[in-house]
């Protein structure tokens, strides 16, 4: 597919940050690195001067890859580390949007950017096809809204399936996360595509078995589950990964190579509420082409991932994020999703 600057997602972008509030005159930075997706950054610039805004460029070099291993879908660039003090100069901005290849979604950097004073847009790193197709929609908003009230009063979470799941998961005062893709007026951090809702739990707040089903997804690797894999988990660190096939294989493979303990704890637990979300699309496209970030927001998906959690004190680059199909969720015994359903 070509990826030149297409009117119509001019026409996308330039919708979106309309929604996101910006304004004729504001100062918007979009930041990206030497091997940011460059029709990505075009497409910001050019949305963005159609709202009238005054835009700046910093791009600086994506560092060396220091890890032993390939590294994707982190959520945590480091090209920006080691530029506090430009970040800090941001705080003038009304926006700045993320164009770098990992994202800031978990890495230090975009803290420092908040604490400036400005607000953070992050683009995934997707075909902009992917992007249009998952255009943000106000009205998926109060949906959101409603999902992290609810989880934001509950005490424990529940995850259970057919094919095995049996998770339970300690959320009390777990930092609540989730967006329909686009800035409200006191938000602070978006990230599109989205339209879900997940939490951080805390230290030593999650214990279970998770078995990943013929049909679930495994977004690091960008592949569908073939054949089970059972994940144990004590005190929110896996303790086995079991399964016969070649999925178990890979990722006992992938996961020892980090030679990281912190790679095998808990980041994040949540559900999809996204209807415009796909659960095939992930066929659709070459693996240079798509970052998956729409199957998170797989609407009645329960989303288990293993990597950093700031609010635990686990800082590590290695990430999975894996939705789920045909589980059950509850919280405090309340069912929100049952069998890949959202109930309600």
């Amino acid at each position: 597919m070509e990826t030149r600057a297409e009117e119509k997602w001019i026409t996308c972008f330039e919708r979106v940050f309309e929604m996101s509030g910006v304004a004729s005159g504001d100062l918007v930075g979009i930041l990206s690195e030497s091997l940011s997706r460059p029709v990505l950054v075009e497409l910001a610039d050019r949305g963005l001067q159609r709202r009238g805004a005054r835009v700046v460029r910093i791009q600086v070099p994506t560092p060396p890859l220091k890890e032993p291993v390939p590294v994707r879908s982190t959520g945590s660039t480091t090209a920006f580390e080691g530029y506090d003090d430009l970040l800090s100069g941001l705080g003038g901005c009304s926006l700045v949007v993320d164009c770098t290849v990992e994202g800031l979604l978990h890495a230090k950097e975009r803290d420092v950017l908040l604490q400036a004073g400005t607000r953070v847009f992050m683009i995934s790193n997707e075909h902009p096809e992917i992007l249009e197709r998952c255009m943000p929609d106000p009205g998926l908003q109060p949906k959101v809204d409603q999902a992290l009230a609810m989880l934001s009063g509950a005490s424990t979470m529940q995850v259970t399936s057919d094919a095995g799941t049996d998770l339970q998961v300690n959320v009390a005062d777990a930092p609540t996360r989730g967006g329909a893709g686009f800035l409200g007026p006191e938000d602070k951090v978006a990230y599109w595509p989205a339209g879900l809702c997940l939490c951080f739990p805390l230290e030593n707040s999650v214990n279970g078995k998770v078995v990943l089903d013929v049909g679930d997804v495994n977004l690091t690797f960008k592949r569908y589950v073939e054949s089970p894999v059972t994940f144990h988990i004590e005190k929110d660190y896996v303790t086995a990964i079991e399964g016969t096939g070649l999925d178990a294989e890979l990722l006992r493979s992938y996961y020892a190579g980090w030679n990281d303990p912190l790679a095998y704890t808990v980041s994040h637990v949540g559900w999809g509420l996204n209807p415009g979300a796909r659960w095939d699309s992930l066929v659709m496209y070459d693996k240079d082409q798509t970052n998956g970030t729409e199957l998170r927001a797989l609407e009645g998906s329960f989303l288990f991932s293993t990597g950093a959690n700031d609010f635990a004190d686990r800082y590590t680059a290695c990430h999975f994020d894996y939705p789920m199909r045909n589980c059950t969720v509850s919280l405090d015994g309340q069912t929100v999703v049952e069998k890949g359903e959202l109930v309600g």
